[in-house]
This record gives C-alpha cells, sequence and structure tokens, in this order.
C-alpha cells in the first residue's frame, strides 16, 4: 500500500474525542441512538448534535490520536 491509499484510510477512520467527558465518536459505530447512522464521519454530523455521555457540542470535538 501506498502512503497517500494509507493516509486515505487513516483519516477515513478518523476518530473524534469529547473534551468534556472523554467519549470517542468512532465513525464505525456512528450514534444511532442520536441520529447518526454507522459509517458517518464526524465533518458530516449536523452541527446540532451533541455528545451522548454528558451532551457537549460537536464543537466541543477534537480529533484523537492514540
Amino acid at each position: 500500500m501506498d502512503a497517500e491509499t494509507e493516509a486515505a484510510e487513516t483519516e477515513a477512520a478518523q476518530l473524534y474525542i469529547c473534551t468534556s467527558c472523554g467519549f470517542i465518536y468512532d465513525p464505525a459505530e456512528g450514534d444511532p441512538d442520536g441520529g447518526v447512522p454507522p459509517g458517518t464521519e464526524f465533518t458530516d454530523i449536523p452541527d446540532d448534535w451533541f455528545c451522548p455521555v454528558c451532551g457537549a457540542r460537536k464543537a466541543d470535538f477534537e480529533p484523537y490520536e492514540e
């Protein structure tokens, strides 16, 4: 696999963490209870979505670096 393909796959699986409570949004899982189906990238979630654990705003999430 070349570096460009690997970078695209890494980007597609970007996790985001809630800075308030530590909840990690995984695009593969989505947030079905919050109206976000599995496979939805974080950037495609509506801006009025909120953390299913603590209620923080989408703006309170940041990219998660493992």
